[in-house]
């Protein structure tokens, strides 16, 4: 199974604080089964310089260090022209930020699952399929 990791989920495994976050070692477990080869992944183009701009606000100190930590995961990025059209559509009709959106194209466009840890959007998202909860992993 392919996976498309929103943001919410990749800032919990760079976190891991477990007293204030919860689902952390939900995210670390996936992130290593792709590490190991267990899992593939496809991220949308924007998702590096998503996280990278939330590390910096929330863990300046080391958020340099994770961005190429990020970097070195060599996740592929999908780049099928399709992908914003379907952003688009999907922000319209759920009334959603595009961001969020673009990582449920990849995961529509793709046939891959996208796995979030922000219920509002699995909230609204759910019956479009390709998409869980971080919760539910």
């Amino acid at each position: 199974m392919t996976l498309v990791l929103d943001a919410s989920v990749i800032i919990k495994w760079l976190l891991r604080d477990r007293a204030s976050e919860s689902n952390t070692e939900n995210a670390t477990n996936i992130v290593e089964a792709i590490i190991k080869g267990q899992r593939s992944a496809v991220q949308p183009v924007h998702w590096l310089a998503e996280v990278a701009g939330v590390m910096s606000r929330l863990s300046p100190k080391t958020a340099e260090t994770d961005v190429a930590m990020l970097q070195a995961l060599n996740l592929t990025v999908a780049e099928d022209p399709a992908i914003l059209p379907r952003a688009c559509r999907l922000a319209i009709r759920l009334k959603h930020h595009l961001f969020d959106t673009l990582y449920h194209a990849v995961a529509l466009e793709s046939g891959a699952t996208l796995v979030t840890a922000d219920h509002v959007y699995l909230d609204k998202a759910r019956s479009l399929g390709h998409i869980t909860g971080l919760d539910h992993w």
